[in-house]
């Protein structure tokens, strides 16, 4: 059982969620704000989670599969192409090689808000970012602790242990066990088995209670996780495009086994989206066709889409990836919380659309629009280098990871990114040639 003060907490942000999945929560924060003991915050959470979706909700949003699938716009589901091993490794180690690199870049400064971020990198002469972050400055953000140094430029030996990164390796490992067969109930099993409990966060933290507490399979992202359309299931979403190139239904497919553990709605369209954004981005190096098949395997009518659509919009009509961030900050600031799946997926695609074709641009522009940085960069550098490959990705970005990742995964605490690339190589010729 939650503490009283972990009990307000969650209560809390359950008023919050059950609000933006439609339900009117008319009254309930005042009345959250009067209730003093656990009983009274109980009984308010079980009205909560039975409160009925508003007839007036524009949005269609399933979380089962089938029904997710109903809900699509037509797409490619699966692009023709020949792929050679030898180019396939490559771009597998490309998008290895990205999703760290973005992710260095932007842990030092998880959190942070483009301003704070933008005061930062003036005070160390190194605005617009070129570069892996600096350890110093002359404008230190108040009251915010000074970023890691071994994250910052001069200072890098490798890519540090992140979760953004533990997903990615614990998925391999789920996929080296259990093949494309595997179930959600496998993912949680490995969850159990090999990821440290306090080295999950919100919505995962919440459905590994649940697992622990051997809660029914449909209630373990549900219960007492109001993270359950937050950034979480996003950041697990890149393995499944490595292992499905050209293949974005299969891909999102995959994610939507490894999602529904932890996340329902958005949260799930979320690993989808990115999932076959990968995986068409083996297939294509166009930018536009590579974020519309990622659209394609997610409810047309969900707030999720609706943000893709306004990407593409403001890449037609603003000026720059500035002027096109103001419009998000509009749109989307405040409306969601900083770790919320929506705010920061826009914030992707912005780097993508303005940034494309240049990795430098890419990764630099998702972190320096804030939020989940971290996350963000690492999406996006996953993104670019599954389309263009490891030997286009420029040296002051790759050489200071020398090859390393740190994992908390229980087995796999130091791995060589080039092994981990071939290792995912093996498993992706099995579900192309359907071997796996």
């Amino acid at each position: 059982m939650p503490s009283l003060e972990t009990l307000r907490h969650l209560v809390r942000d359950e008023i919050v969620q059950r609000g933006e999945e439609g339900a009117d929560t008319t009254g309930y924060l005042d009345r959250w704000q009067e209730a003093i003991d656990a009983d009274a915050l109980w009984s308010l959470y079980h009205e909560l989670m039975a409160l009925p979706i508003r007839e007036d909700f524009p949005y269609r949003e399933p979380s089962d599969l089938p029904g997710i699938r109903a809900e699509r716009d037509e797409g490619v589901r699966r692009f023709k192409m020949v792929i050679c091993e030898e180019d396939l490794l490559d771009r597998l180690y490309g998008a290895w090689l990205g999703r760290v690199a973005g992710c260095m870049l932007g842990k030092p400064v998880e959190g942070w808000s483009h301003e704070r971020i933008r005061r930062y990198l003036e005070g160390a002469n190194a605005y617009p970012m070129t570069d892996y972050l600096p350890a110093e400055t002359r404008t230190p953000p108040e009251g915010v602790p000074q970023p890691y140094t071994w994250c910052t430029k001069g200072h890098i030996s490798g890519g540090e242990r992140d979760d953004d990164t533990d997903y990615t390796v614990l998925a391999l490992y789920l996929f080296e066990r259990h093949g494309a067969n595997f179930s959600t109930r496998d993912v949680g099993n490995a969850w159990l088995h090999l990821l440290p409990a306090y080295q999950t966060y919100t919505a995962e933290r919440q459905a590994y209670i649940n697992l622990v507490n051997e809660l029914p399979s449909e209630q373990v992202p549900i219960y007492l996780n109001p993270y359950r359309e937050w950034i979480g299931a996003r950041i697990r979403g890149d393995f499944w495009g490595y292992v499905a190139p050209g293949m974005p239904e299969k891909a999102a497919e995959f994610a939507y086994r490894d999602a529904a553990l932890s996340h329902v709605k958005n949260g799930i369209y979320g690993e989808m989206f990115t999932a076959a954004m990968i995986a068409a981005a083996f297939a294509t190096q166009d930018v536009v066709q590579i974020i519309r098949a990622g659209a394609a395997e997610i409810p047309a009518r969900s707030r999720e889409a609706e943000m893709i659509r306004d990407c593409l919009q403001w890449r037609k009509e603003c000026a720059s990836w500035q002027e096109a961030f103001d419009r998000l900050l509009n749109r989307y600031y405040g409306k969601y919380h900083p770790v919320h799946t929506v705010n920061n997926d826009a914030i992707v695609l912005n780097a993508l659309l303005w940034g494309w074709p240049d990795f430098e641009n890419v990764i630099t522009i998702a972190v320096m629009q804030g939020m989940d940085t971290d996350c963000n960069g690492a999406t996006a550098g996953s993104i670019w280098g599954a389309a263009f490959g490891a030997k286009a990705l420029p040296a002051k970005w790759v050489e200071p990871l020398q090859d390393r990742l740190a994992s908390a995964v229980f087995g796999f605490a130091e791995n060589r990114i080039s092994d981990l690339a071939k290792r995912t190589l093996k498993q992706a010729v099995q579900v192309l040639t359907g071997s796996g």
